[in-house]
């Protein structure tokens, strides 16, 4: 049997470089050669043992891009094209597959969370799942994912030229949100609780106004964007938003949301749950990478060797203050 290198997150606070079987052909499947791995805030919370359901050892990975070592089966890409993979798997059958969003699957199952993932040398994924990539670099299509949940975001909100937009949270997720917001051609805010992390973000978009969580009295916008991953921020974050604006939930979190209704109503608030993304939203990233508009080299803050990353993922976890976004060199 073939082996290949694969990272491994044996238990939680240990993660290793091992080798396991190649993955085996599948009908409907094409097999892709990965090529850089963004690392993503779920990756850090499995290795420090924050995702109870997950089972391990487990080959995390859902940042994703490589070559096709073979064509696809409808001709759209051929053996060697850059790919990028969207790593949500889905059931096609379910009511939301039907309806056309299959980025909320009943039956989901993320590459690297709920299945192992693409920190190795090679995955066999559906056909349907790989985008062609091209025009980009591979460290470019490894990004494209993260960017897509904030561009699906923005897209659910209907951010339009002019408007004013509040992103909560400058991670990288809100950094995606706001980045795409201006795209649209809103006027963006950035707001977070740390002084490093805005000023990670005032190198993306420099263009942008940032403010530090304090107890002034809000401005309010006409759509605020949630990307902290805290309940009470996301509880609080009401009180941004203007009358006839949208409220848009970018974080999942345990707990329970708690608005007070006549604040909701007078509002007349419009409230958005954004999941993952669609295939127009990876397309979208893309369109606008290729047209300059996307600062990869700002984003990509940190970068390491395949091997080096045992030692470097372990460090950054303890460490997110101070990068964007972290990629793996296979």
């Amino acid at each position: 049997m073939s082996l290949m290198k694969s990272l491994v997150c044996a238990e939680p606070g240990r993660f290793e470089l091992s080798e396991r079987p190649r993955p085996a052909a599948k009908p409907g499947h094409v097999r892709v050669r990965i090529g850089h791995i963004g690392i993503c805030g779920t990756d850090y919370h499995i290795y420090g043992g924050h995702q109870p359901f997950l089972a391990y050892p487990r080959v995390m990975g859902h940042e994703l891009s490589g070559h096709a070592t073979e064509a696809t089966a409808d001709g759209r890409i051929a053996a060697g094209d850059l790919v990028v993979i969207n790593p949500y798997l889905t059931c096609g059958t379910c009511r939301a597959c039907r309806k056309g969003k299959p980025n909320c699957c009943e039956n989901i199952a993320v590459l690297g969370v709920h299945t192992d993932g693409g920190m190795c040398e090679e995955i066999v994924v559906p056909e349907a799942n790989v985008y062609p990539a091209t025009g980009l670099s591979e460290k470019a299509a490894a990004m494209v994912e993260f960017l897509a949940i904030g561009a699906h975001g923005v897209r659910r909100g209907g951010v339009s030229s002019g408007s004013s937009a509040l992103i909560v949270g400058a991670g990288p997720i809100g950094i995606g949100a706001a980045l795409f917001a201006a795209i649209e051609g809103a006027e963006v805010t950035l707001r977070d609780t740390s002084a490093s992390r805005l000023e990670l973000a005032r190198k993306v978009l420099p263009e942008a106004r940032f403010e530090l969580v304090s107890e002034a009295a809000p401005e309010v916008y006409d759509t605020v964007f949630d990307a902290t991953g805290n309940i009470h921020a996301m509880n609080a974050g009401l009180q941004y938003l203007g009358h006839g604006g949208a409220y848009v939930l970018l974080s999942v979190v345990k707990g329970d949301l708690n608005f007070a209704d006549p604040e909701f109503h007078k509002r007349e608030t419009t409230l958005f749950a954004s999941r993952n993304a669609l295939k127009a939203d990876f397309d979208h990233v893309m369109a606008q990478m290729r047209n300059g508009r996307v600062p990869v080299d700002a984003l990509a803050t940190h970068e390491t060797s395949f091997e080096d990353a045992v030692a470097n993922l372990p460090l950054w976890a303890e460490d997110r203050g101070t990068l964007i976004k972290a990629i793996i060199r296979v």
